[in-house]
């Protein structure tokens, strides 16, 4: 049993305790390490374990460095986010409503979609056509999961360093299997 106190991570050991939590099963865990093969028991630090849920297909990383552009890449986080959820809510029709300031000062723009046909938005601030409102990327990854899903994306809280930019990572979790990546691999995450 791993657990928290061996403040050691590699990708085998969050294979193992996604595996042995529920979170993925054995196969995706084997296929995951195949993969990774050449650097599966390597040491990483927090953020790199953080990072590695979406390897296993169970998170969501909002990159921190720039995107393509976020007229586009909002609908591709969303995709994969439902993808994540399992496919059972449809996101269609994403586009980013630019508002009226200039970025260099904020701007305030409306990511709107539909949910399943439900016309749905969010407010999203932007500095640059190039870098995500990660609060709104958030809040629009959380929209994905199934109402009757035991499941919700929540956000990954890990060790940081100052002077460091890191993406968000959101992941898909019961409660209790968020309590078990607290207790085992010491991530946490706040409400």
């Amino acid at each position: 049993m791993s657990n928290v106190s061996s403040n050691t991570y590699t990708y085998t050991r969050v294979g193992a305790i996604l595996h042995e939590i529920g979170m993925v099963t054995e196969e995706k865990m084997r296929s995951v390490l195949e993969e990774a093969a050449t650097y599966a028991d390597e040491e990483i630090d927090h953020y790199e374990a953080a990072g590695s849920l979406e390897e296993f297909g169970v998170a969501v990383c909002v990159h921190a460095d720039d995107i393509d552009s976020i007229h586009d890449d909002y609908a591709d986080l969303m995709e994969a986010a439902a993808k994540a959820a399992g496919g059972r809510v449809a996101i269609t029709n994403v586009r980013l409503d630019e508002g009226e300031d200039d970025l260099d000062i904020g701007r305030m723009d409306t990511l709107t979609f539909e949910r399943n046909g439900t016309p749905m938005s969010i407010d999203a601030e932007h500095f640059a056509e190039d870098y995500y409102d990660h609060a709104a990327a958030c809040e629009a990854i959380a929209v994905t999961a199934h109402e009757d899903d035991p499941r919700s994306w929540r956000e990954v809280d890990f060790e940081r360093e100052p002077h460091r930019g890191y993406d968000s990572i959101m992941v898909l979790a019961t409660p209790e299997q968020a309590r078990a990546l607290e207790e085992r691999l010491g991530f946490r995450f706040p409400e």
